[in-house]
């Protein structure tokens, strides 16, 4: 009689070709879980997130509370499905701002050439010369803590990644017969510009922007850990492991290992998704 194989050894007889079509669904339904837990949170949260409950402090698992509760009482889950809005919301807010920012400077740049190319490159080398999670302590330091100061400097931060990409995206589609073909046709630069070779570059320019949520995520969460970005007793992850450095030195490691892990799932399954999305439409171009 022989044995059933496992999972994994299913995973590792498959085609090469079928592992990472099975890793990218698996992303997308990780992300897709933790955004609409996010969404949901009022209404599938089990606790309100702030309760305290000094009668429960450090309390175990258990089918009261999934994943134990933390130094105040606070059940960790319900925190961890409140967080995932302020851990979501804010990479958002900087991806979207950076990307519009971005896509404006590079197009510029790209498509007029000359001069101004010169100086938007100049500027994006001096901003390139700062590190975005220290131009995001410095906002704080001068505006005060909170989630909005970071996502301005973080727009701004890596929104010379964006323009310089678009950039020579726009530079190399300039040169395209397509578009001296429309020059020939009376139709104005503007029109060229926006109508036809935006829309070409943007596919391209949405997989960079969507490794960019996951690296905004994981610096937002770090500067939430050194007690700069969204403030207690609101919910967020990295505020959450920040919390729980006290239970780490009294053996208590979960109310710390729940957001830390949950980070880093959230951190690669966005990786993933745009490395692939990378992939395909660096694929796509080529062909």
């Amino acid at each position: 009689m022989t044995a059933t194989p496992t999972l994994a050894v299913k995973l590792l007889r498959a085609p090469r070709a079928a592992r990472p079509h099975l890793t990218l669904t698996v992303s997308v339904i990780v992300l897709a879980i933790v955004t609409l837990a996010a969404i949901l949170a009022p209404w599938i949260s089990p606790y309100d997130p702030d309760a305290v409950d000094f009668a429960a402090f450090y309390a175990p698992p258990s089918s009261a509370h999934w994943f134990g509760t933390d130094a105040l009482g606070r059940d960790i889950l319900s925190r961890i499905i409140h967080g995932g809005r302020t851990a979501l919301v804010g990479p958002l807010l900087v991806v979207v701002f950076s990307t519009i920012l971005g896509i404006l400077l590079g197009l510029i740049a790209g498509w007029r050439g000359g001069w101004i190319d010169a100086v938007l490159g100049r500027v994006f080398d001096v901003l390139f010369a700062f590190p975005s999670l220290l131009i995001a302590i410095m906002a704080v330091a001068l505006f005060g803590k909170g989630l909005v100061a970071p996502v301005i400097a973080m727009s701004i931060a890596y929104a010379p990644f964006v323009a310089r990409l678009t950039r020579s995206l726009v530079a190399a589609e300039r040169t395209r017969p397509y578009v001296a073909a429309y020059r020939v046709q009376g139709f104005s630069a503007p029109w060229i510009a926006l109508r036809r070779v935006l829309p070409n570059v943007v596919p391209i320019i949405g997989a960079q922007s969507t490794l960019n949520f996951g690296y905004v995520l994981a610096e937002l969460a770090g500067l939430s850990f050194l007690g700069l970005g969204v403030q207690p007793p609101t919910a967020d992850w990295g505020g959450m492991i920040n919390e729980a450095q006290a239970g780490v030195a009294a053996a208590q490691f979960l109310p710390a290992i729940v957001p830390a892990v949950v980070v880093v799932i959230v951190v690669v399954a966005v990786n993933i998704i745009g490395e692939e999305l990378s992939d395909r439409i660096g694929g796509d171009v080529s062909a």
